[in-house]
């Protein structure tokens, strides 16, 4: 006969004390799929400055009496990482039931610390699949409900950015394409409009093309249409832009589907803030009600541009004229 299935909330509890940093970084592990092509900054919380300080100094021919003052030029943006929290109710039969089959009926060895250390990772696992979903589209909204609420992603501030003329044409750091990216056209239009239009000091840094993966595979099919029957296009695909001599990588992302822009920058300058182990970010499993258990955990999150001018950022609107 089978044993009973017996559950206790501690073991769920003392898993959530126990396995605290492991399932925080569960819940950073999908998100780490985007941020493994930015800069991560752990340890922000709230806000932080970043950008660089640049001094306008030169050698010129030797003169004992030539003195300039140096000017001081400060390009500094704010990273801010906001403090977002989840309770989410489970029941834990049906957790483990579903984690380990008909099997987690049997015998009192399934309810130990591993199985509720499963069962919260699981649950980690869905934060962490929102939380990378979020990192382009997600709009600030203090009294929202979903991790899109929780901070402002890359295409958001972007946004902004153009709606307060700081990236523009004039400056060289935006461009409106002037015509679709299609299955014909999609070599040109990457080539003449984002590749071409680079500043120098940008194209000659090895930088990411941040896309989605319908874009890449419509440059891949134009550019067999144009090119296929030249012997050293042997391979189906691309890692990089054709003429950039391998500068500028492709990286198409799964969050990136029906973004309005390209991104180009450096790795560098794509940060994405989160304070991973603090002491305020906890995880804790508590019980309200009958049968059923609360996963509670908070975590401050973030992103921002280090700098947005030509040198180190370039957008490209797919929004055609």
């Amino acid at each position: 006969m089978a044993g009973k299935f017996i559950f206790t909330p501690e073991d769920y509890q003392n898993a959530a004390i126990k396995y605290r940093r492991e399932i925080l970084m569960t819940i950073l592990q999908g998100v780490m799929n985007t941020i493994k092509y930015m800069t991560g900054r752990p340890g922000i919380r709230y806000k932080e400055r970043v950008g660089e300080a640049d001094a306008d100094a030169q050698f010129a021919p030797y003169d004992p009496s030539n003195e300039t003052d140096v000017n001081l030029n400060l390009n500094l943006r704010e990273l801010e990482t906001f403090f977002g929290s989840v309770v989410k109710n489970f029941e834990p039969n049906t957790a483990v039931s579903t984690l380990l089959g008909t099997g987690a009926t049997k015998g009192d060895g399934q309810m130990q610390t591993p199985t509720a250390k499963l069962v919260l990772q699981l649950i980690a696992k869905r934060l962490s699949w929102y939380l990378n979903n979020a990192i382009w589209k997600a709009k600030r909204n203090p009294t929202g409900k979903t991790t899109m609420d929780l901070f402002d992603g890359f295409d958001t501030i972007t946004q902004k950015e153009i709606d307060a003329t700081n990236l523009s044409a004039e400056k060289g750091n935006y461009i409106k394409l002037p015509e679709e990216i299609t299955n014909e056209s999609a070599v040109e239009v990457i080539r003449d409009n984002i590749l071409f239009k680079l500043d120098e000091e940008l194209r000659a840094q090895t930088c990411y093309l941040y896309c989605s993966q319908s874009i890449l595979d419509k440059y891949n099919v134009a550019y067999q249409m144009v090119n296929g029957a030249l012997p050293y296009n042997r391979e189906f695909g691309h890692t990089s832009v054709e003429g950039s001599e391998g500068k500028l990588i492709f990286c198409p992302l799964s969050n990136k589907a029906g973004s309005d822009f390209i991104h180009v920058s450096p790795k560098r300058n794509m940060l994405v803030g989160y304070d991973s182990l603090g002491d305020v970010e906890s995880i804790e499993v508590a019980r309200f009600k009958p049968f059923v258990l609360s996963f509670i955990a908070t975590m401050f999150f973030g992103t921002q541009f280090e700098r947005i001018d030509k040198q180190n950022l370039f957008v490209a609107d797919l929004r055609v004229a």
